[in-house]
């Protein structure tokens, strides 16, 4: 493919509340077994897109660690490859990141020393399959400046934590609201851009010469009416877990069997990293429905409807309802836990009730010594 790859991963979201504490939104497991960038590094790769930059800032150690090779998304490569950018202190800047367009300003290098003509800018918190291409080649025809890939506000979902847009009937975007108090557009941005190289280069020195910091702002929304803007909707799933709600209500999503099946049987993959674990074992007297349970996990109890991640443990006589369980918790005996989001490496101890409301999921968090990403 004629362009390189942009994942913004470094943003922090208060909306996660603790899940945020340990990680980045962009290395939130997914689906048992993943996490929130595999997607946008698998389309980059199923696209092929040889050269990618993950830019990462916020609790960035656990995201770093999973990046840590590159060979999983086919990144391993004499030509291209995967960079991993973090803010750097150097005598020209000794500021973080300060937003989008800052942390491209950063490493401008990157696109200046690159030779593609056009960039694909995606955020790292998005959960969907997309053909890069299929939006390269609807930008070019519509001898466009930028596109914007869009979608429809997902189900539940409040629009008004998203960027909304009103297009005309060529789909030339014509007004941009960002996180509007009254949303009045049901269409809305999924963080995904396609611009020329060189234009983007030109825009974000212009935004740094100006003291701007944001890629939305200022840029698409100040430009809207200077620039060819386009909306290029993306009619197959897509959701962002940069909320608690959203993030609780993806999980759930994977337990429907079409989703699965979209997201895990047809082509093309998705990638992740991969763990030498055994396979779950269910020892006798475990019930499970309706649920995912990764490798490395132990079954002793009832599990119905819910997610356990990696190395997951559950007791005697425990039950587990509409529950996220993330990776290498031990659950003790005669637990019983519902519409529940337990962080990782807990320790929950026997005996204890944990209960939330299905629109509303209670986030566990144990404080004990097992403290780790």
């Amino acid at each position: 493919m004629r362009a390189i790859g942009i994942i913004l991963a470094g943003g922090n979201s208060n909306r996660m509340g603790e899940l945020s504490n340990k990680r980045a939104i962009a290395a939130m497991p997914i689906a048992g077994s993943y996490r929130g960038i595999d997607f946008a590094l698998s389309n980059m790769t199923n696209s092929h897109i040889q050269k990618v930059a993950v830019f990462t800032q916020y609790n960035a150690k656990s995201l770093n660690e999973h990046l840590n090779s590159s060979k999983w998304w086919n990144f391993g490569r004499k030509q291209g490859g995967l960079y991993v950018f973090t803010p750097t202190i150097t005598n020209d800047n000794n500021f973080w990141y300060r937003g989008t367009a800052d942390s491209i300003y950063q490493n401008l290098n990157f696109l200046k020393n690159s030779h593609e003509p056009y960039v694909v800018i995606a955020a790292g918190d998005g959960i969907y399959k997309l053909d890069y291409n299929k939006v390269l080649e609807y930008h070019i025809e519509k001898k466009a400046d930028i596109t914007i890939v869009t979608s429809r506000v997902p189900e539940g979902d409040d629009p008004c934590r998203f960027g909304t847009i009103k297009t005309d009937i060529d789909g030339r975007i014509i007004d941009f609201e960002e996180k509007p108090v009254i949303a009045e557009y049901g269409k809305i941005s999924a963080g995904i851009y396609v611009i020329r190289r060189r234009q983007l280069i030109e825009l974000i020195e212009r935004c740094a010469q100006e003291g701007r910091h944001d890629f939305v702002r200022d840029i698409i929304i100040r430009y809207k009416n200077l620039k060819r803007i386009f909306s290029y909707e993306l009619g197959s799933y897509w959701r962002s877990i940069a909320t608690i709600d959203a993030y609780y209500r993806t999980n759930m999503d994977f337990l429907k069997k079409e989703v699965r099946d979209y997201f895990f049987k047809e082509h093309p993959e998705v990638y992740s990293k991969v763990e030498d674990l055994p396979p779950a074992k269910y020892n006798p007297g475990a019930e499970v429905h309706n649920s995912l349970v990764s490798s490395g996990c132990i079954i002793n109890g009832k599990v119905e409807n819910s997610i356990l991640f990696k190395k997951t443990y559950v007791g005697n006589n425990c039950v587990i309802k509409n529950s996220i369980i993330l990776n290498d918790v031990y659950i003790g005996d005669n637990t019983y836990i519902e519409n529940c989001i337990v962080e990782s490496r807990d320790t929950i101890r026997a005996n204890t009730t944990h209960i939330g409301e299905l629109e509303n999921p209670k986030i566990v968090v144990e404080m004990n010594e097992r403290y780790v990403l």
